[in-house]
């Protein structure tokens, strides 16, 4: 094989090894909260609303819960930024972040809202 076919083959193995590893950290999956204690990484945790108290600091930039997740744990949930619309009446949150401290530590919140178009279908 020349020389030049072998440089070629190498940067394109060396390519798909770098898309592959960063497709692998980009992943953050789905966990307890019990899991996203021993885990170092970014995780994502599936829950609702565990009461009605939703703290927004004065500065209108933090903003506190109490999540339950799946198992039944409940866990404490700071989110740096902006209160999102619905979260009182979310259905489903879920919050990508890091265990910390004995709380969890949200970069994301997605909120599931109830469907607006739910119940609303007519009989014909």
């Amino acid at each position: 094989m020349k020389r030049r076919h072998t440089v070629g083959l190498i940067i394109i193995v060396a390519f798909i090894v770098y898309c592959f590893t960063a497709f692998q950290t980009s992943l953050t999956p789905y966990v307890s909260f019990a899991q996203a204690k021993a885990s170092t990484g970014t995780v994502q945790v599936r829950g609702v609303l565990a009461n009605e108290k939703i703290t927004v600091t004065e500065n209108g930039k933090t903003v506190m819960f109490l999540l339950r997740d799946e198992a039944g744990e409940e866990v404490p949930v700071i989110y740096q930024g902006a209160k999102p619309d619905g979260l009182e009446q979310a259905t489903s949150i879920v919050a990508v972040g890091k265990y910390q401290n004995g709380r969890f530590t949200a970069e994301k919140l997605l909120i599931k809202c109830p469907s607006k178009y739910q119940g609303s279908v007519k009989p014909s």
